[in-house]
């Protein structure tokens, strides 16, 4: 798996970002957002339990996220296809505001080694990659657990102080000074 200090890889994949069919697919690659900081979150499937629930609490945060100048980018293997119809039907999913890309050929979740061979889906793992597209932090759970949008938000805050920062500390409070 690809780790903290590592360049996130290249890549070119089709989100959806509107229900509107005429305008519901954009393509996106790592050359998206110059200069922002970026947050992968990948889900196993569409479709299932957990995920919404992940899903639908990041897009609560967006707002939140974007104000440190980041950009949240949610990731599974399914097609925009898959993503558009899981849009359409889930009411927590309906206005989110970042494109749910596809990873249908897997080529993103093998680079970066989080390919659950197994399941034949990606691992459930977060990635905050700065703004010279090198990760600063690796966040995977169990594929039946959810993980927690605070805790990420928590974390990037903590990184762009460019501060140590000690345990559970939250923005605002003092970092370590040596």
């Amino acid at each position: 798996m690809l780790t903290v200090g590592e360049k996130f890889p290249a890549f070119e994949l089709t989100g959806v970002v509107s229900l509107d069919p005429k305008n519901a697919f954009q393509i996106f690659t790592d050359q998206n957002f110059p200069g922002k900081w970026k947050v992968f979150f990948f889900w196993p499937k569409d479709f299932t339990f957990v995920c919404p629930t992940e899903i639908a609490a990041f897009g609560k945060m967006n707002k939140e996220f974007a104000a440190r100048d980041a950009q949240l980018l949610g990731v599974s293997i399914d097609s925009e296809y898959v993503h558009l119809a899981w849009r359409e039907s889930h009411p927590d999913l309906k206005n989110l505001p970042f494109p749910m890309l596809s990873d249908i050929k897997r080529d993103l979740s093998e680079q970066l080694g989080i390919l659950d061979l197994k399941a034949g889906v990606s691992q459930r793992a977060t990635f905050i990659v700065d703004n010279e597209n090198v990760i600063r932090f690796v966040y995977v759970t169990d594929l039946s657990i959810g993980r927690n949008p605070q805790e990420v938000l928590r974390v990037l805050d903590a990184l762009q102080t460019g501060e140590l920062c000690p345990c559970s500390w939250q923005r605002g409070e003092e970092t370590i000074h040596v």
